[in-house]
Formats: structure tokens, C-alpha cells, sequence
């Protein structure tokens, strides 16, 4: 009747391969074949299968027992490969290499070859710190109207566009000192601009102090990075264009050229005046050389003089010529010209 039992999965005679005797007999047959009998038990050949799948010994096939070790070489080649990988890292000569270990800062790696803890333990970051970097500044806060508006010290208004020159110089400093570098270094540029250009006129921005604003705008910028140890050396400043808003040009050349025309009106009186003066003492030279003559001869001197004085007055007027008998009117006419005759034909 136990055949038919439906809990009757794994063999006859029970799970452990027993014949349904007594309890002495089954326990010294546990695990071995029956003599006679169909071989090990199904918990045996379970296990058996399972060790072999796993690649365990024990009875297993012996090409399951090869996959298995297959399996192994194949993960620690993976793992060795990484560990190389990883671990060695390579610095280029304009480059430095920053090394976290679980996130926190260990140092710095120069060029060339050179070796860490594998990831996830160190991370490398390449910070290239030779090459030069441009920050444009040519629009202003709202980056809509493509205007930089700033006041000038004379309370004008000036439209400028200029660049920032800078490179990293501690890399370390660079990643994490500050969120986001790049923004800073371009807002701190703003403010040392506004504050330079505050201290000088509309026409000192425009030409004649360009050179020195950048100077002061550069050094100005320097110090405030410095205080937030950004890490960063500012190479120069560069204005690029200074002029008035677009609303205002045409006033703004109208203004020019009525500044240029009285400029041009006042070089014409200075240089006049440097005549008259030079006219004037030219006569009063002349006249001192007179004046000496004419203490030496005071008669022959004052005849002299009556005669030059009337010769430049009757010069290009009508003469008269009085004589004792009577006024006779002189007058001189220009000569008129003589016309050519004509010949008889």
C-alpha cells in the first residue's frame, strides 16, 4: 500500500533509502547502496549534482568540475586587471593629479608615472595648470541687452566689454575650495571693474587711463580670489571696447564734434594771440632801437620819423601839391593799359 501513497517522491523505501524495517537495520544503511539494490539514494545524487554544479568534488562529472575552475581564473584575471588599472595613473607635464581617498583630499600627484589604491578606494582627478583660460564679460547681468553698463566716477553711463586671462595654480584649492570656480572668478571681475571705473571720468575710461584701469581691475581681482583661496592666478585684463549705450550714440558724436570744433576754436585764438604778442614785441624792439637813435639826435631822429610816418599814410591816397601861387590838385591815376593797334590789312 505504500506505493501508492502520493508523498512517495524520491524512491522506494523512504528518503533515505530504506526497505520499511527495523529502525536498527535502516540506520546502518544510511547513505550506502543496498546490496543488490538500485544504487545510492535521491538525497545523494542531489547533493552529488549540486557540489558538481558549484564545482565541488565528490562524484561530480568532471567537466562540470573544469567550468567551475574556469569561472575562478576568469573573476581574478577581471580583478587583477582593475587593480592595475586603477592603481596606476599617468601625469602629463602641463597636468597634476588630485588624490581622494573615500572622498577626502590626500594629495597631489606631478608628472609622470605614479600609484594609488585602487578605486573605489583613491580617485585621481587631472587638473590641467598650464593652460590659460578666457572669461568674456561683454554683456550685463540680465544677458539680455548684450549691454555692461557701468558708471563712471563723473556719473556717465559706459557700455564695456572685456576678457579675463587666468590658470589654475593650486589644483587642489581649484576643486575644492569653491562650487563653481568659473562664475566666481567672473563676478569678482565685475566688481573690481565697477570699482575701478567708478574712480575715473567718462573720457579717462574711454582713452587716456585704458592701460591702467586693466592694471588696477587685475591686481583687484587677485587679492579678492586670494581671500577665497581659489586657487587661480590672473593673468591680465583686456578691455576690448568702451563706449557709450547704444540710446545715447548720436548725442554722444554730436557732443564729440562740438567738443572737437571748440578745441579747434581755441587753437586758433591761442595761435593768434602767439602772433599779436610776437608782433608786438617785434615793435617794441624796434622801437627801443629808435628811441636811442633818437637820444643821440633828437632833431634829425624826429624829421626821420615825420617823414617815414607820412609816407606810409600818403602812400595809396591822392596827392596835392600846394605852391605859392595857388592849389593845383594832383591826382594819381593807375596807368591804363596800352592796347595793341591794329595792323592795316
Amino acid at each position: 500500500m505504500r506505493d501508492d501513497a502520493p508523498g512517495t517522491v524520491l524512491s522506494e523505501g523512504g528518503p533515505w533509502g530504506g526497505s520499511g524495517g527495523s529502525d536498527g537495520d535502516d540506520k546502518k544503511s544510511w547513505g550506502k547502496p543496498r546490496p543488490g539494490g538500485a544504487g545510492p539514494s535521491a538525497l545523494d545524487a542531489l547533493m552529488q549534482r549540486g557540489r558538481a554544479r558549484f564545482g565541488g568534488g565528490g562524484g561530480g562529472e568532471p567537466g562540470a568540475h573544469q567550468f567551475g575552475g574556469l569561472w575562478r581564473w576568469a573573476i581574478l584575471l577581471i580583478l587583477l586587471l582593475w587593480i592595475v588599472a586603477t592603481s596606476t595613473h599617468t601625469i602629463g607635464l602641463q597636468e597634476r593629479g588630485v588624490v581622494t581617498r573615500f572622498g577626502k583630499y590626500v594629495g597631489t600627484l606631478g608628472p609622470g608615472l605614479n600609484w594609488t589604491f585602487p578605486a573605489p578606494i583613491d580617485r585621481v582627478t587631472k587638473v590641467d595648470v598650464d593652460n590659460i583660460h578666457v572669461t568674456d564679460i561683454d554683456t550685463g547681468t540680465d544677458g539680455a541687452s548684450g549691454e555692461n553698463l557701468v558708471l563712471t566716477g563723473d556719473e556717465n553711463i559706459i557700455d564695456l566689454a572685456y576678457s579675463v586671462r587666468w590658470s589654475k595654480r593650486d589644483p587642489e584649492l581649484f576643486l575644492f575650495e569653491l562650487q563653481d570656480p568659473e562664475t566666481t572668478i567672473k563676478e569678482v571681475a565685475e566688481s573690481a571693474m565697477r570699482e575701478a571705473i567708478a574712480r575715473v571720468t567718462l573720457d579717462q575710461a574711454i582713452g587716456a587711463q585704458r592701460s591702467q584701469i586693466q592694471q588696477e581691475v587685475a591686481q583687484r581681482a587677485q587679492e579678492l580670489l586670494d581671500s577665497y583661496h581659489a586657487g587661480v592666478v590672473i593673468q591680465g585684463v583686456t578691455i576690448k571696447q568702451a563706449g557709450p549705450p547704444s540710446e545715447v550714440v548720436e548725442a554722444f558724436k554730436q557732443v564729440s564734434v562740438a567738443q572737437q570744433n571748440a578745441q579747434s576754436i581755441l587753437s586758433q585764438a591761442r595761435a593768434y594771440a602767439t602772433q599779436q604778442t610776437t608782433r608786438a614785441q617785434g615793435e617794441a624792439v624796434a622801437f627801443d632801437a629808435v628811441y636811442a637813435q633818437y637820444k643821440l639826435a633828437p632833431e634829425v631822429t624826429r624829421r626821420r620819423m615825420y617823414y617815414e610816418t607820412m609816407e606810409r599814410v600818403l602812400a595809396k591816397t591822392d596827392k596835392t601839391i600846394v605852391e605859392p601861387r595857388g592849389v593845383v590838385p594832383y591826382v594819381m591815376q593807375p596807368a591804363k593799359p596800352v592796347q595793341p593797334q591794329e595792323q592795316p590789312k
